[in-house]
Order: structure tokens, then sequence, then C-alpha cells
């Protein structure tokens, strides 16, 4: 990277920056309050100074609670390190539940900075300087680009999954397999990026035996993460996958039957979206946003077939798909961050687009993105 890449980032998330807690700022003043749920730090905290707790609203109450007391009943849903990390942060600033929202905040606005480099490091590897460009832009002006300045683990995850991927393409395997131990302690989806790195490896016809001699320190190593957090769960719930089982728990509308994708848009279009109450904003925004990302992330997987590398298609496949087998596109919005290959080919469609269509997507996703986040600061369940 040249030295006007690192400008150009910079300057990128000190404007996404400050755009979002200029919203934030104006949330306050003009959106009411939901209710006195939900909120970081509880009502009590969020009331005395919403712009900071804010931040820590609806999963982040849970990731704080977490990295101060440990582990409560229901909450082996939110994976470890990002708590873990809140924890050791805390440590070296202070002693409190302030200092330990702080940590929080730090950890994700400087790993989301973090990510950006990365993710313009990883995308030049095949594309040009323009399509990192463009990506860049659609990642922060994305709807709910807002959670990776916030206390969620999108930003740890993104930093970690761009990390173990670039350090795998740059053929050093044990480094990768060893932050892909943070990667997989960290969500779900980490299993999702050692598949795509799998793919990759037998799209080059990487015959199985040297991918065992050669690999096995990326392979091997990164799955340890969440075999270790699946034997914790046994041991706190009998349940080795209490993180999945207890998603009925933190989610709205989630089933623990698969459900498969046809039903879930059958669902929205002839059950949901048909009785809304109309009235209600809120409820209304979220449940089209949920529907938009859905058909948006859709649409790309078909058009994205055989355009991109393989690797690249299967970890938008994983990531869109196992999310709506709950059933439900809650929180959807949200999980599609971190898929950057979909960024990445949404650039590519965009780099032939007129400069005016260009600015008009800018500026439809900004607005929306606007609207979901001072929802979100308001104790609104957006994603």
């Amino acid at each position: 990277m040249q030295k006007r890449d690192y400008l150009f980032i910079l300057r990128s998330f000190l404007i996404w920056r400050i755009v979002i807690t200029t919203v934030a700022i104006l949330a306050i003043k003009y959106v009411p309050l939901s209710g006195i749920n939900f909120f970081g730090g509880k009502y009590i905290n969020y009331i005395t100074n919403p712009l900071f707790w804010g931040w820590a609203n609806f999963d982040g109450e849970h990731y704080l609670s977490i990295a101060i007391y440990g582990y409560k009943d229901l909450q082996l849903a939110f994976f470890p390190a990002y708590p873990f990390l809140m924890n050791i942060v805390s440590r070296l600033i202070g002693s409190g539940i302030t200092y330990y929202l702080w940590s929080g905040i730090i950890l994700s606005n400087a790993l989301f900075l973090g990510s950006l480099i990365l993710f313009w490091k990883v995308i030049k590897l095949d594309y040009s300087e323009k399509i990192a460009k463009l990506s860049v832009i659609l990642l922060l002006v994305f709807p709910t680009s807002f959670y990776f300045g916030s206390v969620y683990t999108e930003s740890l995850f993104l930093f970690v999954s761009l990390l173990t991927y670039y350090l795998y393409r740059k053929d050093k395997y044990l480094a990768a397999g060893l932050v892909g131990i943070v990667m997989t302690l960290t969500r779900l989806y980490g299993i999702f990026v050692i598949v795509m790195i799998l793919v990759d490896l037998l799209n080059k016809k990487t015959n199985i035996a040297k991918i065992i001699k050669e690999k096995i320190y990326l392979i091997g190593i990164s799955i340890f993460g969440i075999i270790a957090y699946m034997w914790f769960c046994f041991l706190s719930k009998g349940d080795p996958l209490a993180f999945y089982s207890l998603q009925t728990n933190v989610g709205e509308h989630r089933s623990l039957d698969l459900i498969m994708l046809p039903q879930v848009f059958y669902r929205y279009f002839v059950k949901i979206i048909p009785n809304l109450t109309w009235s209600y904003f809120p409820v209304v925004f979220t449940t089209l946003l949920e529907v938009f990302v859905a058909v948006l992330f859709l649409a790309i997987l078909i058009f994205s077939l055989k355009k991109l590398k393989w690797d690249y298609w299967v970890y938008i496949l994983f990531g869109y798909l196992i999310p709506t087998l709950t059933g439900s596109f809650s929180s959807l919005p949200r999980y599609v961050l971190v898929l950057f290959p979909a960024f990445i080919f949404m650039a590519t469609r965009l780099e032939k687009a007129n400069t005016f269509l260009r600015l008009g997507i800018y500026l439809s996703l900004a607005i929306i993105a606007i609207i979901a986040e001072a929802l979100f600061f308001r104790g609104y369940f957006v994603s």
C-alpha cells in the first residue's frame, strides 16, 4: 500500500465516524425513546449520557455484562473473544463499568480502521485500486455499518477473518491458523471462512495429501477455537451447541427447526408484510430493511455466480443462507456486514455505472443508514 491509500482509508474512516456521531446526537434530540429496555448500561445509565451508552444498546449490553461478570445462563449465544478482549483493555485503562464500555468502543473503532486497511490489501490481491475504493465506500455507507463503531463483534470478526484470509493468501499458514482461533472464538461465521479457504485450495487442484501435510496449521488450529467454546458450553449447560440452541432466546421470530429460504420469503411476503401495522414506523422500517437486504444478497449470489472466485462465492452463500434457516431475516442486515466478497462484487458492478447513478446509490444507502442508526440509538430493534 502507498501513502495515499492509507490517507484515503483514514479520511474515509474519520468522515464515517463524524457522520455516525452526528446522527447519534440528532437522534437523541429528535427521536423519542422506545421504552426503558435494551439500552447500554441499562436505562438508568443510558438516560444520563445516551451519546456514550447508546453504543452498547441491545447485544452490546450482553457483551458488556460478559466482560464484567462472565457468562450468565442465557448468554452462551454470544461468543467469548470480544468480551474477553474488552476485559483485557479495561484493565489497562481503569476499573468500573464506564471503562468497560470505553474498552468496547475503543476496540471496535480501532479494529474497524484496521479492517479497512486489511480489506484494501485483500482486494488488491485480485482487483484494481478503483475497485478497492468503491468497496470501502460501499461498506461505509451500507445501512448497518454503524455497528462497526458499536460494542458488537462485527469489527473484531471482520478484522480477524480478513487477516486470516490475507495470511493464507500470503502462504503464512501457521500465522493464519493462530489468528483463525480468535476468528472462530468470535463468530460462528469463522467456520465459513475456513470453508472458503478449503474451497480455494481445492479449486487450485491441490491434492488432499498436500493439504493435510502443508496446510494443517491453518485448518486444524483455526477450528480449535470453536471446539474449545463448544466444550465450555457443554461444561456450562450440558449442551455443546448451546450458542445455537439459545438463539430463540435472543432473537425474534427464530426457530430451531430448519426452514428453507423459499419458506422464509413466503412468510415475509404473505404473512408478515401484509399484516404490518403501517402506522408504527420502526417495525415497518426494520421489516422492509430485512427484506431489502435479503433480496439484495440473493441477487448478489445469483449474478456473481461464475463472476467471483469460487471461494468468495461460497462464503457469501454460507454467510447468507445459514442465518435464514431459523425461519427469519431478523439480524440479516447486520450479519451480511462481514461478507466482504459481496461488497467487492457490488463494487465491480458499480465501477461500470455513471457518476450520477453511483452517487444516487451512495445517497440512498446513506439515508437508510441514518434512519437505521437513529432508531437503534433510541432503543428500537434494527438488526
